[in-house]
């Protein structure tokens, strides 16, 4: 069974010769190839061909694009520097004032510069991998990406301060998320991720009112598109646990600080959990036996269309055999 052919039989609940394993690799894909990471986010070469090395390696069951949260950022004129082998960050914020929206542009994703680059990484996917594995492209949520366009505490002020005003600024964001969404369908993404991590940090009448009508929004655009969506949203997300679901989304991150169990029981098997491990005090500081013992847990907790990974990203200096425990589980799990 190829990747391919075990996400997609997961997905449907249906038999699969091993639970699929879909570990975030970024920094940690950087430096096997032993390429800078401000080269890895600038250059969908390296991003492409370090992937494929790690998934090849340690097993894993997805290929992705994802790098940082600045692409559309950048795109849309925000000030973004890349310091050597570190994040992206932002030197200023395209919107300060709330008038400032209407100099926000939508762009054109395959004329851009870094959303385009994203599209390249995923027909060089296509091009070296075919169908063997599926693809994930990248978006940002448009809460999130409100963020990335103001700063976190100006849009938490504007929830209160600015409602109208960050509306219409969420709005824009996720008419050109959907804008990206196609265009990385069309060159063959399989899947398009949402990176909606603000969202945590939010209460459930605030997701309920600024976060999720825009996220069901991408997604209905998404599936109508052909794709699947890959819901990412970091930190403690037990309290919206029941509206996320609701979103549409096929599969949705739970980090590790969430109860996985309590995640899958509220899915009910309308859709898939990924999960959830602590990929710092397991992955990261533990030992083979510690990365085993947390896999076992979390399949125990499982239901069919349940994937496995660490809560949220592999850190860059993980130990080669803790990485390759995760898979090395897995398949012990698929013999019992």
């Amino acid at each position: 069974m190829t990747p391919y052919e075990r996400v997609n039989n997961r997905l449907k609940g249906k038999p699969v010769d091993k639970v699929p394993n879909l570990s975030i690799l970024m920094t940690f894909a950087a430096k096997y190839i032993g390429v800078s990471y401000d080269k890895f986010c600038k250059d969908h070469k390296y991003l492409v061909e370090a992937n494929i090395k790690c998934n090849e390696a340690f097993g894993i069951d997805m290929l992705s694009t994802m790098s940082d949260p600045y692409r559309e950022a950048f795109d849309f004129g925000a000030k973004i520097y890349f310091p050597y082998d570190e994040l992206p960050k932002c030197k200023e914020y395209p919107v300060k004032d709330i008038s400032d929206i209407k100099n926000l542009k939508r762009f054109n994703p395959n004329n851009s510069v870094r959303m385009l680059d994203r599209i390249q990484a995923i027909e060089l996917y296509k091009k070296e991998a075919g169908n063997h594995y599926p693809i994930l492209g990248w978006v940002e949520g448009a809460f999130a990406e409100a963020a990335d366009l103001r700063g976190v505490n100006e849009i938490m002020r504007d929830v209160y301060d600015e409602p109208v005003f960050l509306k219409e600024l969420v709005n824009v964001c996720c008419e050109q998320a959907i804008l990206c969404a196609k265009a990385q369908i069309q060159a063959g993404a399989d899947f398009v991720g949402i990176g909606d991590a603000v969202a945590s940090l939010v209460s459930p009448g605030i997701y309920d009112e600024f976060v999720l009508p825009f996220e069901k929004k991408i997604i209905e655009e998404v599936h109508k598109a052909g794709a699947r969506v890959k819901l990412h949203i970091c930190g403690n997300i037990t309290h919206i646990l029941d509206l996320i679901v609701e979103s549409g989304a096929d599969i949705i991150d739970i980090d590790s600080i969430v109860d996985f169990k309590s995640g899958i029981d509220i899915f009910n098997g309308r859709c898939s959990a990924c999960g959830n491990f602590d990929p710092v005090r397991i992955l990261y500081d533990g030992t083979p036996e510690n990365v085993k013992n947390a896999v076992d847990y979390c399949l125990s907790v499982s239901d069919r269309y349940t994937f496995i990974s660490p809560g949220c990203e592999v850190p860059k200096n993980t130990p080669y055999e803790n990485l390759k425990a995760i898979d090395d589980a897995l398949n012990e799990y698929s013999m019992m």
